[in-house]
């Protein structure tokens, strides 16, 4: 009855409030969070469901791709034991709140008289121990309060790495399509090139031209031709990165990676949603976001030092000097014991522990306002750099068509003998050089848009990651 009175009386002062600052967010307002866009440039409506955001851009290899990366990549496994890890914490966290019992078992001889007198006696026991500290003033609520959102900022995690995954693998993949397109663009020029310089060559010998337009055509010709070793460079370059981001070795994708495709389809329409999108988005915010509730619970599980604690033990079993007696008729023994303990002169050292937690959940707020800035600077440079992409490949675009008519016309006056060998090379040169610029824009044009979607925070669900939700609503700590 007393072990009983006891432990109700120690469960009872466990349900009081915990010390310490309770986590209460603020509002996306608080934290100073515009309501808009400053440079819109797509569609603000509702955001749409970016979760795959790269199977709107309709390239089935590239689909193929960021999903074998999602799965095997190494960084992905690693945060995945990470996020294992933290469940397991909180577990533990959870069962620390626990009483602790454990059965024992033990004899106990005792001899007397001579050792060949065969006096002596032995005692058998067998029972059970139990222990437990209540959480009086909450310090172990805090300890799984903050288990709980080191649990969510490890999801978080998680999925920031499978945002930036996403991104990284179809970045290099629109780099191979680009310079493929490039190659042949090169090659195309090299080409035309090599013809002009057997036609002066042909001309040079029906003595209609001189040697010195011969010369500058073969240097036109072997300087478009020693463009092509960079391009193979920087396109082996980018089919490795994808391999080792698949968790694959360095040229498992050459084969699938080989025949030439265009560039991934830019979605005629892209719904962004508001700023304040971006902290239900993002899983770094997320992750950020709970770290600071996390620092926020320490701040109360380290206060809870300040407070006397209470141990109870019991034992509770059966001793017999026959081992069958401890099963039938043995004697009944019952122990309880409490202990009530508490700190009377640490010099400080409790408060200077909970000086230094404050600190560190003052850094995590400042962190978490920081990253909210930047997130909102991400977006706010991805949407000008989409828009730009988009204006700069459709100057280009007239740019290489002006210089496609320039060089034809330049080609048939020379044949004419009407200009000079000179306007020809300087309009093939040009030729190449808007045209690889175009393929360049295109590129930057889908790259724009794939940082974009890495900005809003696209590429993971929760439900796949364990990662928290929210409500829209930042995070402080209030006491």
């Amino acid at each position: 009855m007393k072990w009983i009175l006891c432990v109700a009386l120690a469960a009872l002062l466990s349900a009081c409030a915990a010390v310490g600052p309770d986590y209460q967010a603020p509002t996306t307002a608080e934290l100073g969070i515009p309501p808009v866009w400053r440079t819109p440039g797509v569609d603000a409506g509702a955001a749409g469901d970016l979760a795959a955001w790269w199977q709107r851009l309709g390239d089935a290899t590239l689909t193929d791709l960021v999903g074998r990366a999602l799965t095997n990549n190494r960084d992905v496994a690693s945060a995945t034991a990470r996020l294992r890890e933290a469940r397991a914490r909180r577990d533990l966290a959870i069962a620390n709140q626990f009483p602790l019992v454990a059965a024992s078992g033990g004899i106990t001889r005792t001899q007397s008289g001579s050792q060949h007198a065969g006096g002596g006696s032995s005692l058998y026991q067998a029972g059970f121990d139990a222990s437990w500290e209540p959480d009086l003033f909450g310090g172990q609520r805090r300890a799984v309060e903050a288990a709980r959102a080191d649990l969510g900022a490890a999801a978080g995690d998680l999925a920031a790495i499978r945002v930036s995954l996403a991104a990284e693998v179809a970045r290099n993949y629109t780099d191979v399509r680009s310079l493929q397109a490039r190659l042949g663009i090169a090659q195309a020029n090299l080409d035309a090139q090599s013809q002009t310089l057997q036609l002066t060559q042909w001309r040079a010998q029906a003595g209609l031209t001189t040697s010195l337009d011969v010369e500058q055509a073969a240097t036109a010709v072997e300087q478009t031709r020693a463009a092509l070793p960079a391009l193979d460079t920087s396109l082996a370059d980018a089919r490795n990165r994808i391999a080792v981001l698949a968790g694959v070795a360095p040229g498992a994708f050459d084969a699938a990676l080989d025949a030439p495709a265009p560039l991934p389809a830019v979605p005629a329409s892209i719904a962004i949603g508001i700023p304040a999108d971006t902290l239900r988005q993002r899983p770094d915010l997320l992750a950020a976001e709970r770290r600071l509730a996390a620092e926020t619970a320490r701040v109360g599980q380290q206060t809870a030092a300040l407070y006397p604690s209470l141990d109870l033990s019991g034992t509770l079993g059966l001793q017999s000097l026959t081992l069958a007696g401890v099963t039938h008729g043995g004697a009944l023994v019952a122990q309880v014991a409490a202990q009530l303990a508490a700190t009377v002169f640490d010099a400080g050292r409790v408060r200077r522990q909970i000086d230094i937690q404050t600190a560190v959940q003052e850094r995590a707020l400042s962190d978490y306002q920081g990253a909210v800035l930047t997130a909102l600077e991400d977006v706010e440079n991805a949407l000008v750099a989409f828009d730009n992409a988009e204006r700069r490949r459709a100057a280009l675009a007239n740019a290489a068509t002006s210089a496609r008519n320039a060089a034809l016309l330049a080609g048939q006056r020379y044949s004419a003998g009407i200009t000079d060998f000179q306007t020809v090379l300087d309009t093939q040169r040009t030729v190449l050089v808007a045209e690889d610029a175009l393929a360049g824009s295109e590129n930057d044009r889908v790259q724009a848009l794939v940082q974009l979607y890495k900005a809003l925070g696209g590429g993971w669900t929760p439900e796949s990651t364990d990662a928290p939700t929210t409500t829209g609503r930042a995070a402080t700590p209030k006491a």
